[in-house]
């Protein structure tokens, strides 16, 4: 695999906000045709929000460096701050759709927010042709151009899309009104620490953010997740460093710098003591 400087975006490609496309396994000929779809085999993040509705064979995805095999009747929403790309499409038929920021209000970007990464939906045979018929008609909808009002017509069928989508990923979580006291903490603290990990490192500055104590703070982390505050800001550093590592060529010492560590020493001594190896032990693994 060939590295970058940087770790790719892929930018919305349309004015509208939002695209969408079925494709099948005969679309898809990455090994007969190398130069077909790079933008998708090759490892990138999207300035969008991606959904993929797998509705016959398989699609397998790596998104930071785990693989997934998306299976029939099954979704997946993939963050827009994730690595990923994709590596296999057997006998498979997808519906894909990218849809940005400025077409979801606020309560709709709030709880995509909230959606765990990297977590495949397996939808009940009912939903799931409610879902595809949603859908069709955004791919009916896109295809009617000279509409008057197309752009209106599109881009809101597409959110209902979306939002069909954001049901289901809250029908299987666990209501926000039976979450507990250490839950709801947890939740809030793991929100600061995605916006914040560059730049605020110890457990007090984020117990400050969140107006209580950083005894309290740690309390509710351990209870709800089994693990530290600090374990949680060290993990999310090391697996950014890890994608930096694999996607880019940027040095040790610049990648340490760009993550909020001016002394690289600490830096390489933490990257060591959470992933088990050296950052160039880890670089070099990965891209034999």
């Amino acid at each position: 695999m060939s590295i970058r400087s940087s770790i790719p975006v892929q930018p919305m490609t349309t004015q509208l906000g939002v695209f969408i496309s079925k494709i099948a396994s005969k679309d898809f000929h990455i090994n007969e045709n190398p130069d077909q779809f790079n933008s998708i085999k090759e490892s990138h993040r999207d300035e969008y929000h991606l959904f993929l509705l797998q509705e016959k064979g398989t699609t397998t995805i790596e998104i930071d460096f785990n693989q997934y095999i998306i299976d029939p009747e099954t979704i997946i929403f993939i963050h827009q701050n994730q690595v990923h790309r994709f590596m296999d499409f057997e006998n498979a038929t997808v519906s894909i759709w990218a849809i940005s920021n400025e077409i979801l209000n606020s309560e709709y970007l709030k709880l995509l927010e909230d959606i765990t990464p990297a977590h495949t939906l397996i939808l009940q045979k009912d939903t799931f042709e409610v879902i595809l018929e949603a859908v069709s008609l955004c791919l009916k909808l896109a295809e009617r151009k000279d509409e008057k009002l197309y752009r209106s017509l599109f881009t809101g069928s597409s959110v209902i899309l979306t939002g069909l989508v954001i049901s289901q990923y809250l029908i299987q979580s666990k209501p926000t009104d039976k979450l507990s006291r250490f839950e709801i903490v947890t939740k809030s603290f793991k929100k600061l620490l995605e916006r914040n990990f560059v730049t605020v490192k110890s457990p007090k500055e984020y117990a400050t953010k969140l107006n209580i104590s950083t005894p309290y703070l740690n309390e509710c982390i351990k209870k709800a997740t089994g693990h530290s505050v600090s374990h949680h800001i060290q993990q999310r550093v090391i697996l950014e460093a890890q994608r930096l590592l694999y996607y880019s060529e940027k040095s040790v010492k610049e990648i340490a710098t760009e993550l909020g560590y001016n002394d690289y020493q600490y830096f390489s001594r933490l990257f060591t003591k959470v992933a088990g190896m050296s950052a160039l032990e880890f670089r070099k693994k990965n891209l034999d």
